[in-house]
């Protein structure tokens, strides 16, 4: 099968799903494709239970449409999805489901790119040629688990916090989370609130700050020189928890916002986890040096047995695995080779929405200006 439009969305995830919506208000023709049967997969199928947007709503907007006035500050994940549905609903966005991309190349006789994806329902080849292709495939596509001595070997249950939905299954076990960004802090309360015998491995700095205090930081950053907002926050943050070094976490030099706009990392937003470290219900350890059988060897020298080792160690963008002429704006991990706020734009028509480590804010910038560019050439 062959099929000519304008713009190839790869990815139905949020990042996808916001540029579709920015081309339809430009009356743009796209197709959308999706490996997975359903949208923002990553949210439905491989989040865990309690999970809440972890930043005020009026930082997670798509664009061109607001959340119900009577939605919480804080989303959680049923209602974030119910927006995304209706979104789609919205304005019209029909996602190819089930159809897999093999490659993307660009083809500079015809000045066009050419993509080659499969139905993996039927296995039928589907064959596209546009003027532009946008990478919305997310930077959470492939789960990372890290390379450890004697992992293989590993006596229990090893699992990506992408399959981790709760604690209740781990009652009475003996668990280590590996990872301390705010997925492997938020399930190790979870397994610590279920019953379960819980360890976090923190490898990095890292800022712990609340909720509130985070949603504060980035309203006053809109106004305010981001190394006096930091400032702050960090006092705010250290006012609340105290020094947490002696618990075994301790803070980067470089301030929350500062860093998440210099590295993509974030901080982490406490649900509760800082107070059990503090009474010693969740222990804190360092890096594992190796494995044998079930017990865990750090590089203290500490060694401890474990049932369950939950890696929440992030993941990697699989982008460069299908698109061959991607040098121009991907770098070899798949991501922007510019800094934010230039990295969504490649060359020959080629873009990437939602791989600056920018959150939903950052999909709804990224979107609109995708869709401004595609239209200001394609309306030459």
């Amino acid at each position: 099968m062959e099929e000519q439009t304008v713009v190839l969305i790869v990815g139905a995830g949020p990042a996808g799903l916001a540029t579709a919506a920015c081309l339809t208000k430009l009356s743009i023709p796209y197709v959308i494709v999706e490996r997975e049967d359903c949208s923002a997969s990553l949210w439905r199928n491989r989040a865990y239970d309690r999970l809440k947007l972890h930043l005020a709503k009026e930082f997670c907007e798509l664009p061109h449409m607001s959340y119900p006035a009577d939605a919480p500050t804080y989303i959680p994940k049923d209602q974030f999805l119910k927006y995304l549905d209706n979104y789609i609903e919205h304005f019209d966005i029909q996602p190819k489901y089930r159809t897999a991309i093999e490659s993307c190349t660009y083809d500079e006789g015809r000045k066009c790119w050419f993509s080659v994806a499969r139905d993996m329902a039927t296995s039928v080849v589907v064959r596209y040629t546009t003027m532009f292709l946008i990478v919305a495939s997310g930077e959470n596509s492939a789960a990372n688990i890290p390379v450890i001595p004697g992992l293989h070997d590993f006596a229990g249950e090893v699992i990506h916090s992408s399959k981790f939905k709760s604690g209740a299954a781990y009652s009475g076990k003996n668990v280590l989370v590996v990872g301390c960004g705010n997925s492997g802090m938020e399930i190790a309360y979870d397994l610590a609130s279920h019953g379960a015998d819980t360890s976090i491995v923190v490898r990095s700095l890292v800022h712990v700050m609340t909720k509130e205090i985070i949603r504060l930081g980035m309203t006053l950053v809109q106004h305010i020189p981001v190394n006096a907002v930091d400032d702050l926050l960090v006092r705010l943050a250290n006012f609340v928890f105290g020094d947490l070094s002696r618990h075994g976490i301790v803070r980067p030099k470089t301030g929350p916002l500062q860093l998440k706009a210099e590295t993509g990392r974030s901080a982490v937003i406490d649900v509760g986890t800082v107070g059990l470290i503090k009474k010693g219900i969740i222990k804190v350890l360092g890096n594992i040096s190796k494995i044998k059988g079930n017990i865990v060897e750090f590089e203290s020298g500490k060694e401890s047995a474990f049932d369950v080792i939950v890696f929440a160690t992030g993941y990697k963008s699989t982008a460069n695995t299908w698109l061959k002429n991607g040098e121009s704006m991907l770098n070899n991990a798949g991501l922007p080779k510019k800094d934010f706020p230039d990295h969504w734009k490649g060359a020959n028509g080629l873009y990437c929405a939602g791989l600056a480590r920018r959150g939903l804010a950052g999909i709804a910038i990224d979107a609109k200006n995708i869709a401004n560019d595609i239209w200001s050439s394609y309306h030459v």
